[in-house]
């Protein structure tokens, strides 16, 4: 492991070739549907993995300017071959490279980062320090996705496993010093316990409205709705104000697919499919 951060001669061409096989494998789990929301799809839209190969350059490089040049590089090679990739599959074309100014702007900033970085290779106690917003962003999305995964079982789980030893063992392999080490790893823990225990506290729910009222169903306070299985949710009927009208409104709680009853106040009944993600949810009548 101590090999990894600090015993590789991290020449240019190896940059080069690495930011190349990071742009193919990221565009890569951009398209393939199967990996569609699962931790391999958590690369093309958040930080987490490509911190961690932040870390990897800082660390193998030989000045802070090198460490710098470096991760400016490496970033302005691999965020827009991920979007180049995508082009010819997406249906946006050339329209998707508007995401790119949001990385653009992160590889900026990779400059100053992997300059002022490079001092954690000096071993000292504020060395920490500067790898602490490293561990906060790691931490914002263990957070994230471990929401996601409490609501989409096993969805996410590795991201999440990811982020949590990331917070944990980032010190322990960066620095040398032993009282650094264990201080580092034991906020870290403490940190993955605490966000733990918040995203236990506050399950993740997804509101949302799944029937608007119609001619053929003119939804009021007569009507009732049930559905098949309460593990998913619960649904309801409730007047919207802002459009003076009624709807079937869902606090759904997980992934999956169940159903709903409608009951008309004369006892007519209508069944609805109801297929369940963290963000999405399509309803077919059966």
């Amino acid at each position: 492991m101590k090999k990894l951060f600090g015993g590789i001669n991290l020449t240019w061409p190896r940059v080069i070739i690495g930011a190349v096989i990071a742009g193919v494998v990221t565009a890569v789990f951009a398209i393939v549907p199967i990996f569609l929301n699962t931790s391999f799809h958590t690369i093309t839209a958040t930080f987490e993995v490509w911190i961690l190969f932040g870390i990897f350059i800082i660390m193998n490089s030989k000045s802070n300017l090198d460490s710098a040049l470096k991760c400016f590089v490496f970033f302005l090679i691999s965020q827009p071959l991920v979007y180049l990739i995508q082009v010819p599959f997406s249906s946006m074309g050339w329209g998707l490279f508007g995401y790119y100014g949001y990385w653009f702007i992160w590889t900026l900033l990779c400059f100053p980062m992997g300059f002022v970085g490079y001092y954690m290779k000096k071993d000292k106690w504020w060395g920490y320090l500067i790898l602490l917003p490293m561990i906060l962003l790691t931490g914002m999305s263990y957070m994230n996705y471990f929401s996601d995964c409490q609501f989409s079982f096993p969805r996410y789980i590795l991201i999440t496993l990811f982020c949590a030893a990331a917070m944990i063992l980032y010190p322990v392999c960066i620095f040398r010093d032993k009282r650094i080490r264990i201080t580092g790893a034991a906020i870290g823990a403490a940190a993955v316990v605490t966000l733990t225990v918040i995203c236990l506290l506050n399950p993740p729910v997804y509101s949302t409205d799944i029937l608007s009222s119609s001619e053929e169903t003119p939804l009021d306070d007569t009507y009732t709705v049930a559905i098949e299985d309460s593990s998913y949710g619960d649904i309801k009927i409730v007047y919207m104000e802002e459009i003076e009208d009624y709807m079937v409104h869902a606090d759904l709680k997980k992934s999956g697919e169940t159903s709903f009853t409608l009951k008309a106040p004369d006892g007519k009944t209508r069944e609805f499919g109801l297929t369940i993600e963290r963000n999405t949810y399509e309803v077919t009548e059966k």
